[in-house]
């Protein structure tokens, strides 16, 4: 019987260092190829094939020719893709655990946050989203998040009445809505046409936005808030997962790992790198006082705390030293 074109991609394939057959992982994103988490995942599928003796190999597909997020997430999630990267940010509509990256001002300063995805909170959260057709396996930086537009925005009182895009995460919809300005989600691939026309006043992202998504050209001051740290977060199909034997999984988990533990030095240098072509493009850097949008978004805080699920692992984020 002949295999149709879809089963055929998911047939086992290649002969790994110990003799038994290999077993091929798919993973796709919309990064470019040159970008730190496209390289880490380069490592990663390195790592993987290194501890499972040659039975997995991990195919990586970048620039999106496999979908982009949300079309690879949703193939994940239904098992005709194995692996993709998605950003934390919309996977709260997935696992509401997701949620406490898009609360602002959460983590103290980027040491914090790494002790907190290292720890118990972050497989606590990794593993969240196993019911509703993926699990994580790590999280990549993704730094911090701050806002840029074509004014200042030093305070709160800036934002009013600016449109400002944001992710599709019903709680940095809150968030901005807590500051004073008006939510607008879109798209990544949207955003750069939306700021040339005026369509959107600002958006709120890391510094490699400007450079990268050529944000800068058009958005010339970046205000460096850091209202949120939102990490990437890799991701295999509940179904594919649960089929692998534990030594696979557990080297899957243990290349992954050392992935970010890698890419996180990648990040810091691409930032400082990013930081200064965006000067180049004519962009300004100011540092606002954190304190007046501490105290905006406090009562949303609040609300949020009712949630035991959410209060329970802010209180570990907040014990974490």
């Amino acid at each position: 019987m002949k295999l149709t074109k879809l089963a055929a991609t998911l047939v086992l394939v290649g002969l790994g260092t110990s003799g038994a057959w290999a077993e091929t992982l798919r993973l796709a994103h919309g990064l470019n190829d040159k970008h730190p988490v496209h390289l880490a995942m380069v490592r990663f599928a390195e790592l993987a094939k290194q501890k499972s003796n040659g039975e997995l190999e991990i195919k990586i597909f970048p620039n999106g020719t496999l979908g982009q997020e949300r079309e690879t997430l949703e193939q994940v999630q239904n098992g005709i893709l194995e692996m993709t990267k998605a950003s934390a940010s919309p996977l709260e509509t997935f696992a509401p655990e997701y949620k406490v990256f898009n609360l602002p001002f959460v983590f103290r300063n980027k040491d914090h946050f790494f002790k907190v995805l290292d720890g118990q909170v972050g497989e606590t959260i990794l593993n969240a989203s196993k019911n509703r057709g993926f699990i994580g396996l790590t999280f990549y930086d993704s730094g911090a998040r701050s806002f840029y537009a074509k004014k200042p925005i030093n305070t709160p009182d800036d934002l009013k009445g600016m449109k400002i895009r944001v992710q599709q995460s019903p709680t940095t919809i809150k968030m901005i809505q807590a500051l004073g300005a008006s939510p607008t989600p879109m798209a990544w691939g949207e955003v750069y046409p939306a700021l040339q026309a005026g369509v959107v006043d600002g958006a709120e992202n890391n510094v490699t936005a400007l450079t990268t998504g050529r944000h800068g050209e058009v958005s010339k001051f970046f205000s460096q808030t850091e209202h949120q740290m939102v990490p990437d977060v890799l991701v295999i199909s509940t179904a594919k997962w649960d089929s692998l034997k534990k030594p696979l999984q557990d080297a899957l988990r243990s290349a992954a790992h050392e992935s970010f533990v890698y890419q996180r030095g990648l990040w810091a240098e691409a930032e400082k790198t990013e930081a200064v072509a965006a000067e180049k493009m004519g962009v300004k850097f100011s540092t606002p006082a954190k304190q007046p949008f501490v105290d905006k978004v406090k009562p949303m805080l609040d609300e949020e705390r009712k949630n035991a699920r959410i209060a329970g692992l802010l209180d570990q984020i907040a014990a974490t030293r």
